[in-house]
């Protein structure tokens, strides 16, 4: 496990943990929340031994394998699937020592290498490095693409690709899902969730720390607070601490009141004077219960529209796609036939690549619809939010210069206070005070970019909002602040989010983009899950059967010279009777698993519940009792443990033996 004892640890004059004390346990799936500053990537750095402890006794195993995502944006014209594949740092060992010992003619060492590489998976590893890269998101057609040819959000998913890869019992996660659209974020979750390893996971979307931790850690003035459940638990757990701590707050100071008007009262009779200092003293050694200061909340609301035009937009057999610099078209939707009303929150919907963004750029006038009709509502006044709204912000110029520029570019339709002051009052509301309206946007975190955005998407008061992944820079208390304000909003709102908790509070309707056209979706949010899933699982199944398909050939003619035709229907015929037999094979063994899962899932809360019962003081008796417990509890959860590994192993033997892996 992993033990804190009394561990100080500061960041130049700043003393990030103070004398902390905590333990993360084998298995565990970690939350670590806190306010931005708090200290989360300090204590991310001294897990991964960047950062060394200034006092007390930190402890990580030795033996621990550690994967963490590399946060630097890899240069390489090597293949995504190699790229992904060295992550696998015992795979790359063990081949690095067979060159070594086949260039030495070591026949030995040149066997048992060969031995290892079976131990470490190198009969599977390229199939697992591509079910991976496609997981998040990736098609069949980039596997081989050179690294290079990727812009800078899809480099940082091979990152993490890479990261998880690599065989680990520890997995450091520090924002995952920031460059995830909802297909892969939902992909991940449930790769994270079979994680059998340890893993601490640092992440602004409450939805998705909700499916993958079991414990939350939160750090705040310099101490590290221990939370059995997930982030709404945790939610909980910490409002009800809140309240009572506040409730002991009030109690205490009625009692030093009461006890401080007495000394007034009696402090100079002599008769009184000894009961006096008596209580003097009894103030001195009370233990102060601290008040509870609450979090100074980022709020903001949208001024109401000039004019609500209805309906707002009307597309009429409209097709979308673009024009490359070779006069090229490319159509990606086609016969988009939709109406957008005064006063509507439309979700948009749809795997990665499928035109959610190319409709939402289209709608907002920086790109022109390829065929068809847009008809826009008079006085329709657009608010756009785009992926790349941030790189548009001039970054030598300070919020202050960007927020009078916006005012001089509205002219006359600018709002009537655009003085300096009135300026500087404006992004204080976004938490811009001071001498940070002064501070140039290229110093900025990506956060305090993203406020700025929405500080100028306001002031220009649209009635139509178009949003494309607003959180991916935001912190928690920014994304409450901007779902609070989108539902206090007037206008419409067109959204595009992997945020699922931002999409449940905000979308009454919502749009499917997928397969070349645009309607409505029927069904909640985890409908739509239900539908990533089997979608993904489609398409892997379709690009197993083309490469079959394509290598069939090959490798039942080579003595004719020339190949036979491929029976497509036939190759469909008995990969679908493979599928039914490996279902059958496996369902046992799966429903097992299943309940194997759910049994650990009670163990595990129960070990935590008795973990934190064990933290507080208790009698002699139910110290031996709890702790009796808590033994039998391991042992089982040991047991439990080796037969899902046992019954996951047979699975992956079976699922291999029947030539669909992956």
């Amino acid at each position: 496990m992993i033990t804190l004892k009394n561990v100080t640890l500061r960041r130049g004059t700043k003393v990030v943990l103070d004398s902390v004390n905590a333990t993360i346990n084998p298995g565990e799936h970690v939350g670590l929340v806190g306010r931005n500053g708090a200290g989360k990537s300090s204590l991310f750095a001294l897990l991964s031994g960047t950062l060394h402890e200034d006092g007390g006794d930190f402890f990580i195993p030795t033996q621990w394998r550690m994967g963490q995502v590399a946060q630097h944006m890899p240069e390489t014209e090597d293949s995504a699937t190699q790229f992904v594949l060295d992550g696998d740092t015992r795979l790359m060992e063990v081949q690095a020592r067979l060159q070594a010992a086949e260039r030495a003619g070591d026949g030995m060492a040149i066997a048992q290498a060969h031995a290892d590489l079976q131990d470490a998976g190198a009969h599977d590893a390229t199939a697992r490095a591509q079910a991976l890269i496609q997981g998040l998101g990736f098609k069949t057609g980039e596997l081989n693409q050179p690294v290079n040819s990727f812009s800078g959000g899809w480099r940082m998913r091979l990152q993490l690709a890479r990261a998880l890869m690599c065989p680990s019992d520890l997995l450091l996660l520090d924002e995952p899902t920031n460059h995830l659209d909802l297909d892969a974020l939902v992909w991940l979750e449930a790769w994270l969730k079979r994680y059998p390893g340890t893993m601490i996971v640092i992440s602004h979307d409450r939805e998705f720390l909700d499916a993958v931790t079991t414990v939350t850690l939160e750090l705040a003035s310099g101490q590290i607070t221990r939370y059995g459940g997930n982030y709404s638990k945790y939610e909980e757990l910490r409002a009800q601490q809140l309240e009572l701590q506040q409730s002991a707050f009030e109690k205490q100071q009625d009692k030093i009141a009461h006890l401080q008007k007495f000394i007034d009262r009696f402090k100079a009779q002599a008769t009184k004077a000894k009961q006096a200092q008596s209580r003097v003293k009894m103030i001195e050694r009370m233990e102060k219960v601290a008040p509870v200061l609450a979090d100074a909340e980022f709020t903001f609301e949208f001024k109401a529209p000039a004019s609500l035009p209805n309906p707002m937009l009307a597309i009429t057999d409209a097709s979308f796609g673009y024009t490359d610099e070779a006069g090229q078209t490319t159509t990606i939707l086609r016969g988009v036939n939709r109406s957008v009303l005064a006063g509507q929150r439309i979700g948009i919907l749809g795997a990665n690549g499928q035109g959610k963004s190319t409709l939402v750029k289209t709608i907002a006038r920086t790109m022109q619809a390829l065929g068809g009709k847009i008809t826009e509502g008079k006085g329709l006044n657009i608010g756009y939010f785009a992926q790349q709204e941030l790189d548009v912000l001039r970054p030598d110029e300070d919020p202050l210069q960007h927020m009078t520029r916006l005012a001089k570019d509205l002219g006359a339709d600018a709002p009537a206070a655009s003085r300096e002051q009135d300026l500087r009052n404006w992004l204080g509301t976004f938490n811009f005070t001071g001498d940070m309206v002064k501070q140039t946007v290229g110093s900025m975190s990506g956060g305090e970019k993203a406020r700025l955005v929405l500080a100028m998407i306001v002031w220009q008061r649209p009635n139509l909002l178009l949003l494309d992944e607003p959180t991916n820079h935001l912190d928690l208390a920014t994304r409450e602040a901007l779902a609070m304000a989108i539902n206090d909003f007037d206008g419409t709102v067109m959204l595009v989010s992997h945020d699922r908790h931002l999409l449940r509070a905000v979308c009454e309707d919502f749009w499917m983009v997928g397969r070349g056209v645009v309607g409505p979706f029927d069904g909640d949010l985890d409908d739509y899950q239900r539908y990533l899933l089997d979608e993904s699982k489609r398409l892997r199944e379709e690009a197993k059967l083309a490469e079959q398909a394509t290598a069939m050939p090959t490798s039942s003619a080579s003595d004719a010279g020339t190949a036979p035709p491929v029976d497509q229907r036939e190759a469909r015929r008995l990969a679908a009777a493979a599928r039914q037999q490996l279902r059958e094979k496996t369902k046992p063994l799966k429903k097992e698993l299943e309940q194997v899962d759910k049994q650990m899932a009670t163990l595990s809360a129960e070990k935590a519940a008795l973990e934190d019962k064990l933290a507080t003081p208790l009698a002699p008796a139910d110290i031996a009792e709890a702790g009796k417990r808590l033994k039998t509890v391991g042992d089982a959860l040991d047991t439990l443990e080796e037969r899902w590994l046992e019954l996951s192993e047979q699975i992956e033997q079976l699922t291999q033996e029947a030539g669909l892996a992956g």
